[in-house]
């Protein structure tokens, strides 16, 4: 297959016992015009070697090393060294569908959208729910995009990284970069920067990235209440911002304030959830449990 070179961005800090799965489903993708970065953060468990292995066995996949300074600082440094058309975010302790890639690049190139946003699946333990907000497949202006936004204003689904596809030239023309001072949040700022600066968006109705919930990842054990109200009123000023360059700020503002009171909300997996091991066929069913 030929296409455009995708640059696959993965920050690595003490994920030794999900790293395989992750990198072995970025290797294994169907599309494979892609360079994978992976920034250890001076991760202290087996991790840089595990990324070592693949570095040899696949000369897509590349190590870069540094002292630990935090995941915006990591996804920086590979936004400053990637070659590719787009960027895909990949968190060190999810992984992809097969068909990730080919999917966000097909949808990208058919439209030419700045940004491909997708459904995902959420994973607790053995059992996985679906996620996602527009379920339509959909091409939005930024002004639609917007609208639609707040209708879900705390979601996952908007605020995170991994589940879109960014144009590198949109990044690059405007500087943008992940904001180093949060621990929290980081995304999300980036996420309303970069829409700043779109013109078209594609949604994609289509579940294509696991998310693994774990009660000991950097954002539970790091966002304590004074950090999330103090990011919470930074994110709320660019939400601002965006809406009233958009000319939407007094007819959203009442779904402004409401994302400034409301949690984040990362979706549900219930007992009756399907199994990992039933997803292939559960998906070609539509089963009704995996909407939670």
């Amino acid at each position: 297959m030929s296409g455009p070179l995708v640059s696959l961005i993965v920050p690595v800090y003490n994920v030794a016992p999900y790293l395989k799965q992750c990198l072995t489903s970025i290797q294994e993708q169907v599309y494979r015009e892609l360079e994978v970065l992976l920034v250890n953060d001076g991760s202290t468990d087996s991790s840089p070697d595990i990324c070592c292995g693949y570095q040899r066995s696949d000369s897509r996949f590349r190590l870069i090393d540094k002292p630990n300074s935090g995941v915006s600082d990591s996804r920086n440094l590979a936004m400053d060294q990637a070659a590719g058309k787009y960027l895909q975010f990949i968190d060190g302790d999810d992984w992809l569908t097969p068909d990730a890639v080919e999917t966000f690049v097909h949808t990208a190139e058919a439209t030419g959208s700045d940004l491909v946003i997708s459904h995902f699946y959420r994973v607790a333990g053995d059992r996985v729910a679906r996620q996602g907000h527009i379920k339509r497949e959909a091409l939005l202006t930024r002004r639609e995009f917007a609208e639609e936004m707040m209708k879900a204003p705390a979601n996952y689904y908007y605020g995170v990284l991994w589940n879109k596809f960014f144009r590198r030239s949109v990044i690059e023309a405007n500087h943008l970069r992940c904001p180093t001072d949060v621990d929290w949040c980081e995304d999300f700022l980036f996420n309303l920067n970069y829409i700043e600066h779109t013109r078209l968006i594609a949604a994609v109705p289509k579940p294509l990235y696991y998310y693994r919930k774990r009660t000991d990842s950097l954002v539970n054990t790091q966002a304590n209440l004074r950090t999330a109200i103090a990011t919470k009123r930074m994110t709320f000023e660019y939400y601002k911002e965006l809406y009233q360059k958009l000319d939407l700020y007094e007819e959203q503002k009442a779904n402004i304030y409401r994302y400034f009171l409301s949690a984040a909300v990362d979706g549900t997996v219930s007992p009756l959830s399907p199994k990992l091991d039933q997803i292939p066929l559960a998906a070609r069913q539509n089963d009704p449990r995996l909407f939670k």
